[in-house]
């Protein structure tokens, strides 16, 4: 654990082999999660320094939820400062997508790679989950379930992703989503030079393939790498797939 100039930040590290030439991976989960939500695969990539991290509010993390994704980025800025960390690769899901970006439009030279996960420069919430989150919290978590999930999905995921997002407080999730919601990035975006990989499924409902289709014409020299069949989850129901693009991609950096 590693404490930032204002907000403690929980982290753990996975360290596969000898330390590589290649950036070490910073892993930024998204709304209402930590870092359990990246797959083992992911964090234990084989060859690669990995950093998974709790934002603050957050799993392990000391704080409250922040109520802007540029509060979040400000966050993890220092936290890397604090690490004395080289330029890396920032890997973002969802809401850490947005966290991502709004990174690299500040302090791209930090940066040595930008994977964003099903996610967007523009962050719509659907008003019935801002309103449900008080209203009905486990009518709402099963909603989001239902959304975030391909028809795929393994029954177990949705029961373990139902669980563990029950769990998640309601100021929490009602955080992350008011400041989803707030965020877009669409005037923007143009302006990121950090070579940038957009990865998702063709079935998320919540941040639709369009969304990664912008930001993939919107970033020049940009990968798009679409997941058939795979939700909002990609991360979780195809790991073995998002690994190897993830890998493939830092690899193609050196």
């Amino acid at each position: 654990m590693t404490i930032t100039q204002s907000l403690p930040i929980h982290h753990k590290l996975y360290a596969s082999g000898p330390h590589p030439k290649e950036p070490p991976l910073v892993l930024v989960h998204g709304a209402g999660g930590d870092l359990m939500q990246w797959p083992t695969g992911l964090r234990r990539l084989a060859g690669r320094v990995v950093y998974a991290l709790d934002l603050p509010g957050h799993g392990k993390s000391g704080g409250e939820a922040l109520a802007e994704v540029g509060a979040y980025a400000q966050a993890l800025r220092e936290w890397a400062e604090g690490l004395a960390l080289p330029p890396f690769v920032l890997v973002g899901h969802s809401m850490g997508g947005a966290i991502a970006l709004e990174l690299s439009l500040r302090y791209g030279d930090r940066l040595a790679g930008l994977v964003l996960i099903s996610t967007g420069a523009r962050l719509r919430v659907a008003p019935q989950i801002l309103t449900g989150i008080k209203a009905d919290h486990k009518g709402t978590v099963d909603l989001l379930i239902s959304w975030m999930y391909g028809a795929s999905a393994d029954p177990n995921l949705l029961r373990l992703g139902t669980r563990r997002l029950g769990m998640v407080r309601p100021e929490v999730l009602l955080a992350d989503f008011a400041a989803c919601n707030a965020f877009d990035r669409r005037a923007d975006v143009a302006r990121i030079t950090t070579p940038t990989a957009v990865i998702c499924g063709d079935a998320d409902v919540m941040t639709p393939l369009k969304s990664s289709q912008y930001l993939h014409e919107q970033i020049a020299g940009s990968q798009l790498v679409v997941i058939p069949g795979a939700g909002h989850m990609a991360v979780l129901e195809q790991p073995a797939k998002v690994a190897h693009a993830i890998d493939a991609f830092v690899e193609g950096l050196s």
